[in-house]
């Protein structure tokens, strides 16, 4: 006999965003062993930048030989570490944040927890803020992972907050308000509210408005914000009106008499894997100005430790300031180009997005193309789209998005002839469905 938990079919396997990665493993496409199998357009991952990362490897070979001046300091790593983290390295991760932030806002070490990747970071800030039964916040769509991330061992429950593409999804006051009326219907103590900046799976950055609105209501209700900030050095549109605007910079420009009080409520996560594309290196952390919160944390990060080995060659490579600055504007450069493709592309298929700028990903619209306006015509769709165009992406259902027809296809993470297979398929796909649809519209259309 196993637990409940073990059991029970919670973790969420069952969702259609990862029965389309079931789907892609089956049948993986590849150039030349298997040109017709299906493209992963699921995955969240940046490998555009690896040869910036790679060079610099190549120049810093004493990092990877784990030596410090020359003398090797492997001894030193493979012996217990304190799950506190090496010194060299959360010194080395703040500056960074700082640095990326445009040193809006100063970061300090003493109020960071060092975890494996965000996915450790989330799930114990919710084993510190939540008792099984009570409930955060999230706006909808959101990334469909937070069902297991969130919930499935620490037993938190999730009220979605629906937002609508009639404003671009932005968050409102009156959405979280209706979101804390739909906690009470269901008798869930809400504890606080956690939003992506930027969003996965929309791609854009949430406004000062939208912060201030978060902190207000934070304030009225005495709840917690936590601010999944993994994706905000993909961000590559950064001008004045739409560049990223961390919660904590936000909060730091408040001096009411409510900022001691919601200081110590609001709490960020932040990781490695996005923006410097190191999913595999298991780097994450919270970031918190309440001292209890970050003892807690700390004592529950025994569980998921980054090797001492990860954080000694990663400290080396935050500290190269000049090589982290020329990556990061050259990574953003590219980002910005492999979106621009993938919108081009989609935009002669027939097909929009949502505008974004930021992220791996875009959020698109394929409302046009469903057979009725249904979430069981949108699993149809996509359905197809697995199966017969050979396109892994993520229907809006996944996100928990409340109107059907919308998808999250990500782009950073196959080659440039991928992508334009990728899309070439989709033009074909969606022409299909046209000249079902329109026969004679399509037949004048080739008379020309």
């Amino acid at each position: 006999m196993l637990s409940r938990k073990a059991s029970k079919d919670s973790h969420g396997q069952d969702s259609s965003y990862f029965q389309g990665w079931q789907e892609y493993e089956k049948n993986p496409y590849h150039p030349i062993q298997n040109p017709m199998g299906i493209i992963q357009m699921g995955l969240a991952e940046n490998q555009l930048s690896f040869d910036l990362l790679e060079s610099w490897l190549r120049r810093n070979s004493n990092t990877m030989a784990l030596k410090k001046d020359g003398v090797s300091a492997f001894k030193d790593l493979a012996l217990f570490q304190d799950y506190h983290g090496l010194p060299a390295f959360k010194e080395a991760l703040v500056n960074f944040m700082t640095s990326m932030r445009g040193n809006k806002i100063k970061y300090s070490s003493d109020k960071l927890v060092l975890t494996a990747g965000a996915t450790a970071a989330n799930e114990i800030l919710m084993f510190c803020l939540t008792d099984p039964g009570q409930a955060f916040i999230l706006p909808t769509p959101y990334y469909p992972g937070f069902d297991r991330d969130l919930k499935w061992r620490t037993g938190a429950e999730i009220v979605p907050m629906h937002c609508s593409s009639s404003n671009g999804f932005r968050i409102t006051r009156c959405a979280l308000e209706q979101a804390y009326q739909l906690g009470q219907e269901l008798n869930l103590k809400i504890k606080g509210v956690l939003v992506t900046n930027p969003s996965n799976p929309l791609g854009t950055t949430m406004t000062k408005t939208e912060l201030n609105h978060l902190l207000d209501f934070a304030i009225d209700k005495n709840i917690h914000i936590v601010s999944d900030e993994i994706y905000s050095g993909t961000v590559f549109d950064c001008s004045s009106t739409t560049g990223f605007t961390s919660i904590m910079e936000v909060l730091n420009e408040r001096n009411n008499n409510n900022y001691n009080n919601i200081r110590n409520h609001v709490h960020m996560v932040y990781s490695l894997s996005k923006d410097l594309g190191l999913p595999g290196f298991r780097v994450g952390l919270i970031y918190s100005n309440n001292e209890k919160v970050i003892a807690a944390a700390t004592k529950m990060s025994s569980f998921a430790l980054v090797s001492s080995q990860t954080q000694f060659m990663l400290s080396n490579l935050l500290s190269d300031a000049k090589f982290i600055k020329k990556y990061m504007v050259e990574n953003q450069r590219r980002l910005k180009r492999r979106k621009d493709m993938l919108v081009r592309g989609l935009r002669k298929a027939g097909i929009s997005c949502l505008r974004s700028n930021a992220g791996l990903f875009c959020w698109v619209d394929m409302r046009h193309l469903l057979s009725s306006d249904s979430f069981e015509a949108e699993k149809e769709l996509w359905k197809r789209i697995v199966c017969e165009v050979g396109l892994n992406i993520s229907p809006g259902s996944s996100c928990h998005c409340s109107q059907p027809g919308w998808f999250r296809i990500c782009f950073a993470n196959i080659s440039e002839d991928a992508l334009h297979l990728a899309m070439h398929r989709m033009k074909v796909f969606t022409s299909s469905i046209f000249s079902v649809r329109f026969p004679i519209i399509m037949m004048r259309k080739k008379s020309f």
